[in-house]
């Protein structure tokens, strides 16, 4: 059995960070979700990101921001403060990605944000040089 979910939406709020009492780093924001690709029917789907995810979320995603999450759905039961059982659906992130360029983001008046720099460890990549002539392999 699979229990996978990627959805693409814009957040309604900014991710709201919190920790436990152990420390661990969580996150959780709504994302409005077009229904097949029409702007007019959006669902509001609940995620919460723990850890590193977590905080990245809460550093990088603010509200109207365009985001990617893949994760797991997970149904909650809870009882509300009259004792009625509840239950809850939400999205599980295992990671939350980019879905609009920084173009994208500053034309809707959005602040700038970019992911820390990704440095490989040495001898991972080798630095080509665009020598104009060089035929690509692809």
């Amino acid at each position: 059995m699979l229990n996978h979910i990627v959805l693409m939406g814009r957040l309604t709020r900014d991710p709201e960070p919190r920790r436990t009492g152990s420390g661990v780093a969580v996150a959780s924001f709504t994302l409005a979700v077009d229904r097949d690709g029409s702007e007019r029917e959006a669902d509001f789907i609940d995620i919460v990101a723990w850890r590193n995810t977590a905080e990245f979320a809460a550093k990088y995603f603010s509200k109207g921001r365009m985001a990617v999450v893949a994760g797991r759905l997970q149904i909650r039961g809870w009882t509300d403060k009259d004792g009625n059982k509840r239950r809850t659906a939400e999205v599980v992130a295992d990671s939350v990605y980019f879905g609009d360029s920084k173009r994208d983001n500053s034309q809707q008046g959005t602040p700038q944000y970019a992911p820390p720099p990704y440095q490989a460890p040495p001898g991972e990549f080798t630095e080509m040089t665009d020598d104009g002539d060089a035929e690509l392999p692809f």
